[in-house]
């Protein structure tokens, strides 16, 4: 909340109103010391006494008595082989998630009435369980509808169309089904729930209701009458949803739609994603299907609903990426997704929940594909197999550039949890490009300072020259930073103000923003300095300065000067992964982002540990998994143990504080199989268009497309963790097939499609593969993104390889 020193009220963004200055790079915010919050008003939570109790005020969550960030990703067991769950939930983990959320997709699990199924990668109760293995905690989806670009939502088929059943309502006949539906749930989860000391959560009930809030009520009644005892219960609160007072209503924000009309550039609903803003509702999310489907039309003049001081802002669907579909195929990049996650903390999200995190693939059952289609009364066609999402985890386990951009917003989440605590005041910023865009979160004592010049290529920020902002905590005015910084186009920063580095040290303020730090038990490097360790990272092209309040002895990569009570502090070596600056008592190690992205905080050989890592990693039962890309890659630990041992693994030179290992991995990386191919659809199938909204359809024909047979040595598939045929093309939809199976399918839209070819080693050796390609026609009118629409008509398929990927298991020794 602003003062009565402010001005400018109305703004378009603000929570308020907010400072004029003198100038327009004059900025002046006051934070005053927040209100306690409410507490006890919500049927949520869990009572006092509780071990680790969950606490839900008004402001925030809080675990065990302190404020707590819960930071969740969507990652569906049932469209993920089994024997890949351990690998997804330990990047998860490593990303700096704390929890997983997950659907219960009634058609997998009842597919003929009566008949329930929870063997192999339905077996929800394994997952919940392996979940916990790797420290994550579990929120459940248990619909009974679901959506999630499945086939009728969810809805099992022998459900569909039936006169003496009204779905979604508290009709006697359909929550008789519900309740049958439930009963196998609560067993699946009986003792596993936090109240019973278990991981789970947490509890949605249906998905995208928006008009019956007594038959979300009903369900909750429900559940909990059947056994189910959670902390948390929520209900999904976009689109100016109804949601009762019994659930937690929980948004929506995503970089794209492709739910959109093909003449659709950026969609409208984006842009506030990517300002600081205390709205929290989105009226645009899914609201072709909340009209196919359920025939409700929202008056775009209503506004949405504004921030509610009765409840968290609570987040569940933050775009980890963008899914497709026929006729619209965004091209999400993964800036846009770790921009849009950190605007909304500044906006004052207390908890960060993302769909998809982890893609996967569409099941097939009795009635073909499980996807949402035309055919099933959808507006959209999506593709038949292929749910990849272009999540931070792909659909084959890629490892992609937003998990690593995330990780740093989630380590520096869990390094300081009292950032829930702290609300949010929008300084500035609304629609206007040349306006800076700012915002404080402070519990008016400390806080952070959050920047953005960052908005996708569609419509591109200028940089911000001149930057300096003064906020004023307790009285006491901050000015930051202490002379003016230009502030680079397309970077979103964080900085602290007024951060504890030891009990006896304050960090006032920094150009760096905080990623993680290290107790003293946990920090001891190679050199036996055993000072607790904060790591910061720097902005590219932002000099970095720290400011720390008294007069500081400064050491290492540090210069230091007095100025009006403080210690200025700036850098002689560059920031990277050995800048240390030594202060008494502590040690701040500044790292480029470069670092940054290479960093994880990994608890091995019984201790939380430092890592950079070339590869993608994760801890399994105290063991380092890596999965190499390339033949050579460098693990370095802090703190390190006497040994890394494991296939390949060697000593290699160490810069302090880290310890370096090497990699080895021979038959990592790609082989080519084919470049430059232009195969020819003889008779390509003509437009069609359909469904409720009579958009373009997907081909369903493809007797008349180009086929590419392709010779795989077997040798490529043999002895590898993960074999990925990665195909770099331009046409419009492809298949791939191994035998008379489809196994993977792709709507060109200007990425390279991989398709993990290792569990099909032996039906590739006997059937071969093929790909099918139907060709690229501008006239068609499918909407790709404009930085690859101008590509030739035809299909032009530039090279296929096959990406090795390794498994590679470390063990540490002390």
């Amino acid at each position: 909340m602003l003062t009565a020193e402010t001005a400018a009220e109305g703004v378009p963004g603000t929570t308020g109103p907010r400072a004029p200055g003198p100038a327009r790079g004059a900025r002046r915010l006051v934070v005053p010391v927040p209100p306690a919050p409410r507490r006890g008003h919500l049927p949520l939570g869990e009572p006092a006494g509780t071990p680790d109790r969950i606490e839900v005020t008004s402001g925030w969550f809080e675990r065990a008595g302190r404020p707590w960030f819960p930071v969740s990703g969507e990652v569906h067991y049932a469209r993920v082989p089994r024997e890949r769950w351990s690998d997804v939930l330990g990047h998860a983990r490593a990303g700096g998630l704390d929890s997983v959320a997950t659907y219960v997709l009634w058609q997998a699990h009842e597919p003929e009435p009566g008949v329930f199924r929870w063997d192999g990668d339905r077996d929800l109760r394994a997952f919940v369980l392996l979940a916990a293995r790797h420290g994550l905690d579990v929120v459940v989806r248990i619909g009974p509808w679901a959506h999630g670009e499945a086939r009728h939502g969810g809805f099992p088929d022998w459900l569909v169309g039936r006169d003496d059943v009204r779905p979604r309502t508290d009709d006697p006949a359909y929550l008789a089904l519900v309740r049958r539906l439930y009963a196998e749930t609560a067993a699946q989860l009986e003792g596993l729930s936090h109240t019973d000391g278990g991981p789970v959560v947490g509890v949605q009930v249906d998905n995208e209701l928006y008009d019956q809030p007594g038959h979300l009520a009903t369900l909750r009644r429900t559940a909990e009458e059947l056994g189910l005892r959670v902390p948390l219960w929520t209900a999904t609160g976009w689109g100016g949803a109804q949601v009762p007072g019994t659930l937690l209503p929980v948004y929506s924000a995503y970089p794209d739609g492709f739910w959109e009309e093909t003449t659709t550039g950026w969609p409208p609903f984006a842009p506030v994603h990517f300002r600081y803003s205390s709205v929290r509702d989105d009226l645009s999310v899914g609201a072709d299907l909340r009209e196919a489907l359920d025939g409700v039309v929202l008056d775009p003049a209503v506004p949405p609903r504004q921030d509610d001081d009765a409840l968290p802002y609570a987040t569940c669907e933050l775009g980890g990426g963008m899914h497709v579909a026929y006729h619209r195929r965004p091209l999400v990049q993964p800036l846009d997704v770790a921009a849009l996650a950190l605007a909304k903390i500044g906006s004052g999200s207390v908890w960060q929940g993302y769909y998809m995190y982890a893609g996967g693939t569409q099941r097939v059952g009795a009635h073909g594909t499980e996807q949402e289609s035309q055919a099933t009364g959808y507006p959209n066609d999506v593709p038949t197999r292929t749910y990849d999402f272009h999540a931070p985890i792909g659909e084959h386990g890629q490892v992609r550039p937003h998990h690593h951009a995330l990780r740093r917003q989630h380590l520096w989440l869990a390094a300081d949890a009292a950032l829930a605590a702290m609300p949010a005041t929008i300084g500035g910023g609304g629609e206007d490009p040349e306006e800076l865009r700012w915002s404080v979160r402070s519990d008016g004592h400390r806080g952070y300072l959050f920047l953005t010049t960052y908005q996708p290529a569609h419509t591109p920020l200028p940089p911000q020259p001149g930057v300096q902002v003064e906020v004023v905590l307790g009285g006491t005015p901050l000015t930051v930073p202490s002379a003016p910084v230009d502030l680079p186009a397309g970077v979103s920063v964080v900085w602290p103000l007024r951060l504890p580095l030891t009990d006896a040290l304050v960090l006032r303020s920094a150009t760096a923003g905080l990623l993680t730090r290290l107790d003293a038990e946990d920090a001891a490097d190679a050199t036996g300095d055993v000072d607790p360790l904060v790591v910061l990272v720097a902005t590219d092209g932002v000099p970095v300065e720290l400011v720390l309040e008294g007069d500081v002895p400064v050491g290492g990569a540090g210069r230091g000067a007095a100025r009006d009570g403080t210690t200025v502090v700036t850098l002689a070596d560059a920031p990277g992964p050995g800048t240390v600056v030594r202060l008494p008592g502590v040690r701040v190690l500044v790292v480029d982002e470069a670092s940054a992205d290479r960093l994880h905080r990994l608890h091995l050989g019984g201790r939380d540990r430092l890592v950079l890592a070339d590869a993608p990693v994760h801890a399994e039962d105290g063991a380092l998994v890596a999965h190499p890309t390339g033949p050579v890659s460098s693990v370095s630990v802090l703190p390190a143990p006497a040994r890394l041992v494991g296939e390949g693994v060697t000593p290699a030179a160490s810069t302090a504080p880290w310890t370096t290992w090497t990699l080895t991995t021979p038959d990592a990386g790609a082989r080519r199989l084919v470049a430059d191919l232009h195969p020819v659809a003889p008779a390509p199938p003509a437009p069609t268009r359909g469904g409720p909204m009579d958009r373009l359809a997907a081909p369903t024909d493809l007797s008349g497309a180009a086929r590419v047979d392709l010779a795989v040595p077997d040798a490529l598939l043999a002895d590898v963790d993960r074999a990925l045929l990665r195909i770099t093309w331009t046409g419009d939809v492809g298949r791939l097939l191994v035998g008379e199976e489809v196994v993977g399918d792709h709507f060109w839209h200007g990425r390279v499609w991989d398709v993990d070819l290792a569990p099909w080693r032996d039906e590739v050796r006997r059937h071969g593969v093929r790909l099918e390609l139907l060709p690229w026609r501008r006239a068609t009118g499918v909407w790709v993104d404009p930085s690859v629409r101008d590509v030739p008509d035809g299909i032009t398929v530039a090279a296929v390889d096959v990406v090795r990927v390794p498994r590679v298991v470390v063990t540490l020794e002390d």
